[in-house]
């Protein structure tokens, strides 16, 4: 089995690396490892999903393990419900990638995330796991309601949303089922946008990757706020009334000094990723916040969170962790938070993220390799020092490779955009000569 976990399970484009004799293979493989009677299996609105999800079944069946068949659903609401049940569960999405890709994420019993030892052993079964043939026999799948999770969502405030106008973008995935709904049950008036998916249109230019669209119907609409999902609905964008968008970092730092200001910012800290920005890094510190940071990845958020038990934290993405509400980021139960606080205080969303803090310009590279580079920070450090000093307090430096795909990062940060866009382009050389 070529395909390898990656930072948020594993991801690929369907039938040609993704392939249905490989999920078959992970659902035995989890089903063997994750233990339970019965597993949890959702999926957003890509085409590859049903034959996919039958795929991940019939490996589930062959280790005697039964599945429910969520449907279309956001990936928090596959989380919530195997919290709810105490079972193991699979999410199948590419999250905010274009339709031709899938992918699987698995869930613990209690909905949480698997940690890098738990997907190691799981990659060891898979790896000694033999090819799973296509039994072509029809499963049984349960069938089962999210409607706890969309309650739990409503529940998560006591006020509500009447005469506010909100404009939902949907990326035609998995917010579709969900999202108009549950505003629509808090009294808002929802204009819903890109929740017709056809199975290939799914982030076309489209939800929180792409907030020009949501941009535009907020200002056609005259809406109050906006909100875009991803694929999968656990990521979100917002936009004011004045068609700025508000990104992970603003959202974070709003729901932060609501959450301090009535108490439910536990030890008045919030985790971070190392991607946050240096103007949030600031912003905290002038309100007295602490912030502890993690590595990219938003299952690398919750452990930290739980951790520390700390209730807030996620990443400039939009990835949001309520971890007092729930096990994983969710785009929607995010909006709702949000724009509750903004309702709260009596304050326009859009003017709120405006003075919440100073963004600094933020220059981000991805350099392309054909393999992994051997001790790449351990042999730029003399660059990055170089650069770093140059920059001096007002600037900050940041290297990795990626999770998911053959690509160095490279971003720096800096009060000036100029002195940002020299130092990417001086350290991209940098990592040029080591390819």
């Amino acid at each position: 089995m070529a395909l390898r976990f990656g930072t948020d399970g594993v991801r690929a484009e369907a039938f040609t690396v993704l392939t249905t004799e490989y999920v078959r293979a992970l659902g035995a493989a989890a089903a063997e490892v994750l233990d339970g009677e019965s597993f949890l299996v959702g999926r957003d609105t890509r085409e590859s999903g049903p034959e996919l999800l039958r795929a991940f079944a019939q490996g589930c069946a062959s280790k005697g393990v039964s599945v429910v068949d969520l449907g279309v659903v956001p990936t928090p609401a596959v989380a919530h419900m195997s919290s709810v049940l105490g079972v193991p569960a699979a999410m199948l999405s590419a999250s905010h990638n274009p339709w031709q890709d899938n992918g699987i994420k698995l869930f613990s019993a209690g909905g949480r995330k698997l940690s890098d030892a738990d997907q190691d052993v799981i990659q060891a079964e898979l790896d000694g796991t033999p090819s799973l043939a296509n039994t072509h026999e029809e499963l049984e799948l349960t069938e089962a309601t999210i409607a706890p999770y969309v309650d739990a969502v409503i529940d998560s405030i006591e006020g509500r949303f009447d005469g506010v106008r909100v404009v939902l973008d949907c990326a035609n995935g998995s917010a579709s089922a969900t999202a108009s709904l549950i505003f629509e049950r808090l009294g808002a008036h929802v204009v819903c946008l890109a929740d017709q998916p056809d199975g290939r249109n799914i982030n076309a230019g489209v939800g929180s990757t792409h907030p020009e669209f949501l941009q535009q119907a907020v200002r056609e609409h005259g809406a109050s706020v906006g909100f875009a999902f991803d694929g999968d609905a656990d990521r979100v964008a917002a936009v004011g009334a004045d068609g700025e968008v508000i990104d992970g970092d603003r959202i974070i730092a709003m729901t932060a000094l609501d959450r301090r200001d009535t108490g439910r910012l536990a030890h008045d800290t919030v985790v971070i990723t190392v991607m946050a920005n240096l103007g949030f890094r600031v912003a905290m510190e002038a309100e007295n916040l602490a912030m502890v940071e993690t590595p990219v990845g938003d299952r690398y958020v919750l452990e930290a969170l739980d951790a520390g038990g700390y209730t807030l934290g996620g990443e400039q993405s939009g990835h949001v962790i309520h971890r007092d509400l729930a096990t994983t980021g969710d785009g929607v139960l995010t909006a709702v938070q949000l724009l509750d606080a903004s309702v709260r205080r009596g304050i326009d969303l859009g003017e709120w993220a405006a003075g919440v803090m100073t963004r600094y310009p933020q220059i981000l590279e991805n350099v392309r390799t054909d393999a992994k580079i051997p001790n790449l920070l351990e042999r730029l450090a003399p660059a990055i020092d170089a650069e770093e000093t140059a920059l001096g307090k007002d600037g900050r430096v940041l290297i990795r490779e990626s999770g998911t795909e053959p690509v160095v990062r490279v971003m720096v940060e800096s009060a000036q955009q100029s002195d940002a866009e020299a130092s990417v382009q001086r350290l991209v050389e940098a990592v040029r000569e080591l390819t």
